[in-house]
């Protein structure tokens, strides 16, 4: 079910509020499955750098802690429960057979890299981690990809929250409508690495 707009201001509002300890539960509540608008928290929380009222180093700090809590969270429920996971809770944070059938399929295709560029595949973030533990992936490899992709992640939209400032919404929406384009072109590249991690191996 889609946020509702006073829903994501109400979680605008909580981060507005409560600040680091904000974003940071929140981010973990998103990344784990629930309809939390991930991306705009982060935007957001930008702009409130830009305008002074958070400082840069604690925010990357409380969002990369929170991506990496929730992804955490993810991979220890898959690894653990995994299908059974799935059947009983997967309605409560949108996780459907369907969704996850088609990114078990990319992950067979991609591997790791997939824990990787997931965060920028709306609908795809929370799952990548899931599947990752019911393939058994080993601690060390999913720690790798996983926290460098959260980096990553993390980093871009709170800089593009910092450098549009007042026009943070605009982008969002930007983000929004283009999403399938960025979908498609970050597929595009986790085949072409599929491809040249085939051939070297």
């Amino acid at each position: 079910m889609p946020l509702t707009t006073r829903g994501m201001e109400s979680l605008v509002g909580w981060v507005s509020q409560y600040g680091y300890a904000g974003l940071f539960s929140l981010l973990v509540l998103g990344i784990v499955g629930l309809p939390v608008p991930d991306e705009t928290l982060l935007v957001f929380s930008g702009y409130l750098i830009s305008k002074g009222r958070l400082q840069p180093a604690w925010t990357f700090m409380a969002g990369f802690a929170g991506t990496g809590c929730g992804i955490s969270l993810s991979y220890l429920i898959g690894r653990t429960f995994g299908q059974r996971a799935v059947s009983r809770y997967g309605k409560y944070v949108h996780i459907t057979e369907e969704r996850l059938d088609r990114v078990h399929r990319w992950f067979q295709h991609v591997g790791e890299w997939l824990l990787a560029i997931g965060y920028f595949v709306p609908g795809v973030r929370h799952l990548t981690a899931f599947v990752a533990g019911m393939s058994r992936l080993d601690y060390r490899t999913f720690a790798v990809f996983a926290y460098s992709g959260a980096a990553v992640w993390v980093a871009a939209f709170l800089a593009m929250g910092y450098f549009v400032g007042e026009n943070w919404q605009a982008v969002i929406a930007l983000v929004e409508r283009y999403s399938a384009t960025v979908t498609i072109a970050l597929a595009s590249v986790a085949a072409l690495a599929w491809w040249v991690r085939k051939k070297l191996l």
